[in-house]
């Protein structure tokens, strides 16, 4: 469970950190992408985008098998 937990984590953080370059791919505006402003910055956590991606670096990873 933890495993799972850090793995979501760190791929949030990476999507958080790509998302202006994935938005042009049209990734990090899906439904469940959360964004939202307070106090003059923006938060963006991609939670769908990151499952979306995820899966399909699985199905990469079980094919290359």
């Amino acid at each position: 469970m933890f495993r799972w937990f850090l793995t979501i984590f760190l791929a949030v953080v990476v999507f958080s950190s790509a998302l202006p370059w994935l938005e042009k791919l049209g990734i990090g505006r899906l439904p469940g992408d959360l964004r939202f402003r307070l106090f003059g910055r923006q938060f963006v956590f991609p939670f769908a985008s990151t499952i979306l991606v995820c899966l399909f670096v699985l199905l990469v990873a079980r094919v290359l098998k």
